[in-house]
């Protein structure tokens, strides 16, 4: 999608040049690449993930570990920012975490190690700590902390230990 112009200057933002919805709230229309970096304007990008939408905890896992496969952990992020922002106050650990790692991973794969590290020890800190969600939707919620702080040892500061975060995707289901 392009950004908007001409005669549509509100949707633009105006003298800002910023993307804004009909009730304008900013909103990039930018196309983004497999780890959400914004691309200039008329490239192509992968196809983002809609916001707000309400998906069922089994579909919600389904939907992020295939973009977790596809190398997409920015995408992934938003699914579970969704089931967090619409599901039960009691799971909001459960998802946040998950969405910290997915984050976690965006930002080491763009090179951001220490950021990328330092995500990635959050969501497994909010992930051990989450009240316990019976079955926790077969999410191997120990098996994830346990791959995230391994992980961000091994990648923090980038150095020899640094690894490629996307091919590091996890497995949400034992």
């Amino acid at each position: 999608m392009n950004r908007t112009t001409g005669d549509d200057e509100g949707a633009r933002g105006g003298e800002h040049g910023r993307d804004r919805d009909a009730a304008g709230r900013a909103r990039s229309a930018r196309p983004r690449d497999g780890l959400g970096r914004p691309l200039p304007y008329g490239a192509e990008g992968v196809p983002r993930q809609p916001e707000g939408v309400v998906r069922g905890p089994e579909e919600t896992v389904r939907e992020a570990q295939r973009l977790l496969d596809a190398g997409m952990p920015f995408h992934a992020h938003e699914v579970f920012e969704d089931a967090w922002k619409s599901g039960p106050e009691a799971e909001r650990d459960l998802w946040q975490g998950l969405a910290q790692l997915a984050v976690g991973l965006t930002h080491a794969a763009r090179g951001n190690t220490a950021g990328g590290a330092r995500l990635l020890r959050r969501g497994a800190g909010r992930l051990a700590g989450a009240r316990p969600v019976p079955g926790a939707y077969g999410i191997d919620v120990g098996g994830l902390v346990a791959w995230a702080r391994e992980l961000a040892d091994r990648t923090e500061g980038g150095g020899p230990g640094a690894v490629d975060a996307v091919a590091e995707a996890p497995r949400l289901r034992a």
